[in-house]
């Protein structure tokens, strides 16, 4: 993979889809750096509720700077986890708002979006994995409840980026991580 051009690598998807599990597989095979979303949300937590002004404040403007820092460093690039709901305009508008970071420094943007049945999520929800990487997922009543209660807004692009050159949607309900992440690297030629 060529490192002079920054790249940015979204992986979409609803909450325990496997975004955090494929992102570390990508990451091993590319070089790319993964960014999984806890890691601002869980340093946040402790000091201010889900959700509340202080809190977007803070995830957001960490997510900015350190995305701002990889795309101006020698880095190849960011693999970055994150659950677009798109029947939410303020989320187009994230998303949209770290991209411009990496395009605005001639860097490729890509978008790989998960998807996985509930019932599968569900279980994924208390993989020793994703329990060490994110604390807040460790009270597994509330975790399932929080992952049911995210399901009522839409979080599959319901055909939105089809045919798109920087697009890939994944059905990973049976697919490895590693499978996952080889699909990934073809289409978007992010060799090593």
């Amino acid at each position: 993979m060529a490192s002079d051009t920054p790249k940015l690598v979204f992986i979409i998807g609803p909450p325990a889809v496997g975004k955090m599990t494929v992102g570390a597989a990508l990451a091993a095979r590319t070089g790319l750096k993964l960014f999984h979303n806890h890691r601002t949300i869980d340093v946040v937590l402790p000091f201010f509720a889900f959700g509340s002004p202080p809190f977007n404040r803070l995830v957001g403007e960490f997510r900015r700077r350190i995305l701002e820092e990889v795309a101006s460093s020698e880095l190849a690039g960011l693999i970055f986890t994150y659950v677009w709901a798109f029947d939410q305009p303020g989320d187009d508008a994230e998303i949209e708002a770290y991209a411009a970071i990496f395009k605005g420094r001639g860097g490729a943007v890509f978008y790989v979006e998960l998807q996985a049945s509930q019932e599968v999520r569900l279980r994924r929800n208390e993989t020793e994995f994703r329990l060490a990487e994110k604390p807040s997922k460790r009270n597994l009543a509330e975790s399932r409840r929080q992952l049911i209660s995210l399901d009522s807004y839409q979080l599959e692009s319901r055909g939105r980026f089809e045919g798109r050159a920087d697009y890939l949607r994944i059905d990973n309900n049976e697919l490895s991580p590693e499978d996952a992440a080889e699909k990934i690297i073809r289409t978007f030629d992010l060799q090593h």
